[in-house]
């Protein structure tokens, strides 16, 4: 089993070095944000080429491939990132503290996973690096009954803050 640098959970991507490597697909195994085993088909779409699946993992124990690769394929993370807030049970937001890398970006708090929950609410980074977006929400914050997990892609935050109760 494999985990990512940072412990949250990122998209897998596939990337081929050869030819004839269309409409072949690998198939990821692994777990969700909060630790749900889950699976994605990543199909090549052509030589020598990057796909990024759109399901982020917190692991990933295997990566099984339809067929041989016409040469050496590299299976990596990609950008979008999601991090758990207290274990993947109900949550209020209370607030979060963002800084900003150089890129501005969207931050979504979905009620749930990334992949089956809904978007709750949004915060945008302002793509000035090192500066930091502060929220507190008022009164008993916002409720996430399926969990809270934040999703984000990495150019656009270097250390975010989730206040919960």
């Amino acid at each position: 089993t494999t985990t990512f640098l940072g412990g949250g959970a990122r998209n897998v991507t596939v990337t081929t070095t050869g030819t004839g490597d269309n409409e072949k697909t690998c198939t990821i195994t692994g777990s969700d944000v909060f630790g749900n085993a889950m699976t994605e088909v990543i199909t090549s779409t052509g030589s020598a080429e990057a796909v990024a699946g759109a399901k982020l993992f917190l692991t990933v124990s295997a990566v099984e491939c339809s067929a041989q690769y016409a040469a050496n394929i590299t299976v990596g993370s990609g950008s979008l990132c999601a991090s758990p807030v207290a274990g993947g049970g109900r949550t209020r937001l209370k607030g979060y503290s963002i800084v900003s890398a150089g890129t501005a970006g969207l931050v979504d708090f979905y009620n749930g996973t990334p992949e089956d929950g809904t978007i709750i609410f949004k915060a945008q980074t302002i793509g000035t690096d090192n500066s930091t977006v502060d929220n507190t929400i008022p009164d008993e914050g916002m409720l996430f009954k399926s969990g809270l997990a934040v999703k984000y892609t990495v150019a656009t935050v270097v250390l975010m803050n989730v206040f919960f109760a």
